[in-house]
């Protein structure tokens, strides 16, 4: 163990690094609500009787459907209509359907996207920055007049949709539940879902999702998701680099018997691997006192926090001895806080009084103990505002704290910002960099990436199962 000027600023950083985490705790529980709030777009539900070419058309009242009610004498006098809203942008893929109750004298129907400066009195697709799939002749418009070879033609009794792929770029339509064709979608701002009707007796009836589609779009939507997987599991990497990553994340936080179980498992099946040359990781720095820290993770996740005090007297005297430290703010935090969680208020106070008090006027502190002592204003703390400290997430926080000042003692130890987060952790932080970095490079469009969702699917089986190896 070492005293030397690097050591205690290892030190004081990790404090203060898990004094930040436990302040935003709540933030972050604040900031996963926000982004649920976030990513609930307004999305289409009507035909937009304001910004419609309605002289030539007239639109239900129930605003699902239109009719061409005039006789067409040439291409400015088109029957259009947009949707209401433009077509959410934060999703995978954006779709809706037509169907075509009357295909009426010349069946010219046309189906697909356009901006919100359109001439209301052309077909999709006959003018820039719109694309439309054409009943009469099958064929698809991307701005320009002349159509290009696409599918079939549709007509009476057929049900045609458009949608929008934002994970491949592309426009997609489809006919009576089938994929016609695909384009890449090179049209910028915000998009319409559109239709068009131009010969007399012309009917079409849009869904915008209020009933089940003719297309099975959730299947469509699960194939896509698994191409995206295919080209990840495509990348080569290191031989067994996973197993590797996995041990570290066992090692880091302490958890020895699942270790043990895990070794064990993968002894017969999987071959060494050193991650250590292929990453610059080395595995003795977080093979460091993995025992002490074990069994002082599973005292403070069982709220046993006098009894965590006592071991750091014995084993690591000079964590705890300035009583004014992150750790030990984080440590006597957490104590009151269980005696919160078991209905002990008068205890409480009194400890509060002694170990707490201390800390109020300082700098860093004086916000979160402010937080931990307003618990008792509340006669159902768990339903508060503050109700995250009682969670066992808050517990986890302070064994993460005491687990890393405890690796940045390791007098060998050669890489201080590994005492933070395991080698997973980095790596998850390195994939929401880079799945957002993506998504700003496509404009903000397409399905957003919430990290916390990949954790509670993916990598929250794989927790589970270490903690019932355990």
């Amino acid at each position: 163990m070492t005293n030397n000027n690097s050591g205690s600023k290892n030190e004081e950083e990790v404090g203060s690094y898990f004094l930040e985490v436990a302040r935003g705790a709540h933030k972050k529980k604040e900031e996963m609500e926000m982004e649920e709030v976030m990513e609930d777009e307004e999305s289409p539900t009507e035909l937009n009787t304001i910004n419609s070419s309605g002289g030539f058309l007239v639109v239900s009242t129930d605003k699902m459907s239109v009719k061409y009610t005039s006789v067409n004498l040439h291409g400015h006098d088109v029957g259009v209509v947009q949707a209401n809203k433009p077509a959410p942008v934060k999703r995978l893929v954006y779709y809706f359907e037509i169907y075509v109750k009357d295909s009426g004298a010349k069946g010219q129907i046309a189906i697909g996207f356009t901006t919100d400066n359109f001439k209301m009195r052309r077909q999709p697709g006959w003018e820039p920055h719109s694309c439309g799939y054409h009943g009469d002749d099958g064929l698809l418009y991307r701005g320009q007049g002349k159509g290009e070879t696409f599918g079939p033609t549709y007509t009476a009794n057929d049900t045609v949709g458009a949608g929008i792929n934002y994970a491949s770029h592309e426009f997609f339509f489809t006919k009576n539940g089938r994929v016609v064709g695909t384009v890449y979608n090179d049209v910028k701002g915000s998009l319409f879902p559109t239709i068009a009707v131009h010969s007399q007796n012309e009917e079409v009836h849009v869904n915008f999702g209020q009933k089940p589609f003719a297309f099975d779009l959730e299947d469509f939507e699960k194939r896509e998701r698994m191409k995206q997987q295919t080209t990840v599991e495509k990348i080569s990497l290191p031989p067994n680099v996973g197993h590797g990553i996995v041990r570290s994340y066992l090692l880091h936080y302490g958890y020895e018997e699942t270790l043990n179980s895990f070794d064990m498992a993968s002894k017969t099946t999987v071959p060494p691997v050193h991650i250590a040359q292929e990453n610059g990781f080395d595995e003795q720095d977080i093979m460091y006192a993995l025992n002490e820290r074990k069994t002082l993770r599973q005292l403070i996740k069982n709220g046993e926090i006098d009894a965590a005090l006592g071991k750091l007297h014995d084993w690591y005297p000079q964590i705890v001895q300035d009583d004014k430290s992150a750790t030990c703010f984080l440590l006597h935090c957490q104590k009151f806080i269980e005696l919160v969680r078991v209905g002990s208020l008068e205890e409480a106070v009194k400890y509060g009084r002694i170990q707490l008090a201390k800390f109020f006027g300082l700098a860093g502190f004086e916000d979160f103990v402010q937080d931990c002592v307003a618990l008792l204003a509340y006669e159902q703390p768990q339903e508060s505002s503050l109700g995250y400290l009682l969670e066992d997430s808050q517990r986890e926080v302070v064994a993460d704290a005491v687990n890393a000042m405890i690796l940045s003692m390791n007098p060998n130890l050669k890489d201080s910002h590994g005492c933070l987060q395991s080698c997973l952790e980095r790596l998850l932080r390195q994939l929401t960099a880079c799945c957002l970095e993506r998504r700003s490079l496509n404009g903000d469009q397409g399905e957003a990436f919430y990290l916390h969702r990949v954790l509670n699917i993916g990598y929250g089986i794989l927790y589970r199962d270490s903690l019932a190896l355990q």
